[in-house]
């Protein structure tokens, strides 16, 4: 194991044996204090915590709230306040476990795979997934055992499966897991087994995955001479699990993946559930229900605690291409076990099905069958019997990275690339980068060692393959800071030769660990597929030549001699040997790890460590919020771009205009400008460096993950951001785009197509001149303007036209009566309310004198509306009477929501007028359809907006990564990472 354990990050220890790894940190101490942003309520408040000097408090919050042991540990304080005690917890049980597997076997490997673990997980180089930060070494440094947990393990001497004797002497450290379920009603892997299996993964905050398509169709015969009420019904059934087991136990959304085959007979029903679900909510809302994500309307509706996915099959893709030759081409849907509910549909009508169904709410996504299987290291499982259902892969976990045999697991980690960056040099560090990688393949290889899991089989099915899914995180801040667009061949090589990298050196480290203790244990059974396999990403990293095996495609190769011109020779060159030595260690000793790799979402362990951007995913926007000691945050760009601009050639004073640029304001206090285009000395050339999700266009997502797929195990999680004006024909092509150049899966989400979540830009109006675009004479007529505008008050003659609104909110009847001056400008505001004699009607009376004044003094009425809007506090909710409001957060949300609408602003009304007649224009009614049609169709700009709230937090800031969610303020997220 000498080519794998040895010092690269930790050489200084060698040369002062009085030093240990922590002393190779600057260390300090800070407080942690998380409030809920809706309540203020407070999450969190920790006082003098320790953690290295070079941790945001971003992290430090994430880590210290969610992955600190609160109770049980073995020091003075009785939890755990150090990130020194959480290192040495993790990486003691791992070094633990493989000196017991015989990984290692002398005192100075384990010494040294101690020391550079914990170095790379204290540097933020890398993480182990959320699982491994709450259970993994409890025991083992503290003692703490905790109670049976109905969790199993393989006992290699017995040679069968046993139950746990605790919760915490062994580890549960798997995210992902992939359940079968068989068509019959009581029994193991029946339907109500799976209602167990997956309450005890959602209780442990684990993600699990199923194709359903076992499960026979609507009206197909039971053996008891009835008929089957359908998959539909269960899977109803089991969503509602899924959502009382958030509700009941956690505020995190359980992540779930329902699967379902194109032939299925119920198919139709399946793909425009959730669009169907969607429309109920839109039509909730027009009643006046909350349309949040927590809100009444979701609640009511069907659907909503998972993503599904339709499994596709080569002949059907091939079909949707052959249309044009053949527009009749047809599909039949076969009953599971009675062939009297069979029938033909059209290729052609279910393909738009689909398709329309992910326009309208983004769901269903994609699974291409045959490019899963034919990566596919074990199809002859466990019994040798290739071709059959059950050792196919059928099904992935929810983000759809980990695609494997059903009744399986997988636990996650991932590098931060960006951490291997070499500032002075404009390097990238692919030593150290090879090195973490073999590091972590024990550390995976570890967890299954001393692991558990949540069902027998799974526990059998680990241990007889053993996969594990080492994933990179952080990459577009890599790119940008070679100055590499995200949408481009460079950009795709780099990350593709990465991933490569990643994967060839993994399987030749797994491969060095069979020949100290064995191949898994199906290994011979599947070992020429298996190798099979490893040939053709031989072939895709440039080692072999000839043609691919068993595939029906050409997968999209890397580039070497764009590498070189791009002067990453020693990537391309490191890529190459990986793959040698995976392809030559294979063939000689096996491997212990049937697969090895994965693009997961990392959404929470992004944020620990300090990554710019999740996964592979490019930046949702260059402005990112620093997070104060004590609350609150501080709006900055991204700190990337500088690096990025001083490689580009730009001057210090040009980057600082650049970025004030970028950080610019409107009179709303909204980020001004949506993308670079402008900034002052930025030349045209490198626009496209600095595009974010929604600038790239969607081929270029595609591509990524494309060309990302062939050089890994797994699969790869990633969204496929559309624009709001996408077609339905936009995601039919991206659709096909995914298959043809390779994607194993693919999802996509248009922008504004959930009702919980507005369009990501707001439409600007005209736009004002900037100041430094004023001539000499326009600056002088400015100031004079400025010196004239003196806020005077202006009241309103005797007679003014007026609207008063009625409406009810609690118990609380209240007329708004908006006044105006006779130009047509807002005048004043008047407040009154049946609570005759009560403070509350004093308290208005005091607000509408207030706000009258400050329309008089000349205070714009947005400004005014802004600043009531989204206050809350009680009476709040439903509001009655009002035609088009029927929601607000308290009386000032309320009043805001008035004085939009005098403004013409109906964006943040539940129900849209078709026309609406403002006060001074009594003979002219405005089109407020046709009027929001034109608004979409122009040009928009702004801020991101972000829809859904967190449901931990209450921030506002979730957005989507991969194909789950995460919130960049407290780190929960969705998925399983």
């Amino acid at each position: 194991m000498d080519t794998v354990i040895k010092r690269i990050f930790t050489k200084q220890l060698e040369q002062n044996s009085s030093l240990t790894v922590y002393d190779l940190f600057d260390w300090k101490t800070i407080d942690v204090l998380m409030k809920n942003w809706k309540t203020g309520k407070v999450i969190a408040d920790m006082k003098n915590l320790e953690f290295p000097e070079h941790y945001s408090q971003t992290a430090c919050n994430i880590i210290a709230t969610k992955y600190f042991r609160k109770t049980g540990v073995s020091n003075e304080f009785g939890y755990e306040r150090s990130m020194k005690e959480v290192a040495h917890r993790l990486v003691c049980f791992w070094v633990d476990a493989l000196k017991n597997e015989g990984v290692i076997s002398t005192e100075n490997e384990y010494s040294i795979l101690y020391d550079e673990l914990v170095y790379g997980l204290l540097n933020q180089m890398w993480a182990p997934n959320s699982p491994q930060w709450f259970n993994t070494g409890l025991y083992n440094s503290y003692g703490i055992k905790g109670e049976k947990d109905e969790l199993y393990y393989y006992d290699e001497k017995e040679k069968k499966v046993v139950e746990s004797p605790d919760r915490y002497s062994r580890t549960q450290a798997s995210a992902c897991f992939i359940l079968s379920v068989e068509d019959k009603l009581l029994g193991e892997h029946s339907i109500s087994d799976q209602y167990v299996s997956e309450t005890k993964l959602f209780k442990g905050g684990s993600g699990v995955g199923t194709n359903f398509s076992t499960i026979r169709g609507l009206n197909e015969r039971l053996s008891n001479g009835g008929y089957s009420s359908g998959m539909m019904s269960f899977l109803q059934g089991l969503d509602r699990n899924a959502g009382a087991i958030k509700s009941g136990g956690t505020t995190r959304r359980a992540a779930k993946m329902v699967i379902n085959d194109i032939d299925h007979p119920e198919i139709e029903s399946f793909i425009t559930w959730k669009a169907k679900e969607e429309k109920k909510v839109r039509d909730l809302g027009k009643m006046g229900y909350d349309t949040s994500m927590e809100g009444e309307a979701y609640a009511t509706v069907g659907g909503q605690n998972s993503n599904n996915s339709v499994r596709l099959n080569k002949e059907f893709m091939e079909s949707v291409f052959n249309l044009a030759k053949n527009p009749d081409a047809e599909i039949e849907l076969t009953g599971r076990i009675d062939s009297s509910v069979n029938k033909t549909l059209k290729v052609s009508y279910l393909w738009d099905l689909i398709n329309k169904a992910a326009w309208e709410c983004a769901d269903p996504g994609l699974q291409f069958d045959d490019l899963f299987n034919s990566w596919h290291t074990c199809p002859a499982g466990e019994d040798g019997n290739v071709g059959a259902k059950y050792n196919r892969i059928n099904a992935t976990n929810p983000c759809s990275e980990y695609a494997f045999l059903d009744d399986t697991s997988c636990n996650l980690a991932s590098i931060n690339v960006f951490k291997f960056y070499k500032d002075k040099e404009k390097t990238f560090d692919v030593e150290g980068f090879v090195h973490i990688i073999g590091l972590i393949q024990f550390v995976l290889e570890a967890s299954i060692h001393w692991g558990q899991f949540p069902t027998k089989d799974i526990a059998r099915k680990t241990y007889m393959f053993r996969t594990t899914g080492l994933g990179i995180a952080n990459t577009s801040s890599l790119l940008l800071a070679f100055g590499l667009p995200y949408d481009s061949e460079e950009s795709r090589n780099l990350v593709g030769a990465l991933s490569g990298i990643m994967t060839g050196t993994s399987y030749a480290v797994s491969a060095l660990i069979a020949k100290k203790v064995g191949a898994f244990e199906k290994y011979e059974i599947n070992k020429e597929y298996m190798l099979r396999v490893i040939r053709n990403h031989s072939r895709v990293a440039g080692v072999l030549e000839g043609d691919y095996e068993e595939l029906h495609y050409k997968p999209i190769e890397i580039n070497h001699s764009l590498l070189r011109k791009m002067d990453l020779d020693d990537i391309s060159h490191t890529l190459k040997q990986s793959w040698k030595d995976a392809l030559n260690n294979g063939e000689n000793y096996g491997y212990r790890n049937a697969q090895v790799s994965v693009i997961a979402p990392t959404g929470t362990i992004s944020l620990a460590m300090d990554c710019g951007a999740t996964s592979i995913e490019p930046f949702y926007s260059h402005i990112v919020f620093k997070q104060l000691i004590g609350g609150g945050s501080l709006e900055m760009v991204n700190p990337v771009l500088n690096i990025c601009l001083e490689n580009l050639g730009y001057k210090e004073n040009e980057i600082n205009e650049i970025m004030d640029y970028i950080l610019e304001k409107d009179g709303d206090g909204l980020v001004k400008h949506d993308s670079v285009v402008g900034a002052p000395h930025l030349k045209e050339e490198h626009y496209k460096i600095f595009d974010t999700a929604n600038q790239i266009r969607p081929e270029g997502h595609v591509l990524m993950v494309s060309t990302i797929t062939p050089l890994i195990s797994g699969s790869v999680s990633k969204t496929v951001n559309l624009p709001n004006d996408a077609t339905v024909e936009d995601v039919a092509n991206i659709h096909k785009l995914a298959w043809q150049t390779g994607a194993k899966a693919i999802a996509i989400y248009r922008d504004g197509c959930k009702v919980s979540q507005p369009l990501t830009s707001r439409t600007s109006h005209e736009k004002e001149k900037q100041l430094e675009e004023y001539s000499y004479l326009e600056l002088l007529g400015y100031s004079r303007n400025c010196i004239k505008n003196v806020p005077n008050r202006k009241k309103p003659g005797g007679m003014r036209l007026s609207r008063t609104h009625a409406a009810k909110i609690g118990d609380i009847e209240l007329y708004i009566t908006l006044g105006f001056y006779e130009d047509g400008k807002m005048a004043e505001v008047f407040v009154s309310t049946d609570k005759e004699g009560t403070v509350v009607k004093g308290l208005l009376a005091s607000l509408s004198k207030s706000l009258s004044n400050m329309l008089q003094y000349n205070i714009p009425p947005k400004e005014i509306s802004r600043m009531l809007r989204g206050q809350q506090y009680e009476p709040s909710g439903f509001v009655a009477r009002h035609p088009y409001i029927k929601f607000a957060s308290s009386i000032s949300d309320l009043l805001s929501k008035i004085i939009d609408i005098e403004l013409g602003d109906f964006s943040r009304c539940q129900v849209k007028p078709q026309t609406f007649t403002f006060v001074n224009q009594m003979s002219q009614e405005v089109d407020v359809v046709q009027e929001n049609k034109s608004k979409e169709s122009t040009e928009v700009e702004g801020e991101r907006i972000y829809g859904e709230t967190c449901s931990s937090c209450g921030g506002a800031r979730m957005v989507k990564n991969g194909t789950c969610k995460v919130c960049l303020d407290c780190g929960t997220t969705t998925g399983c990472s």
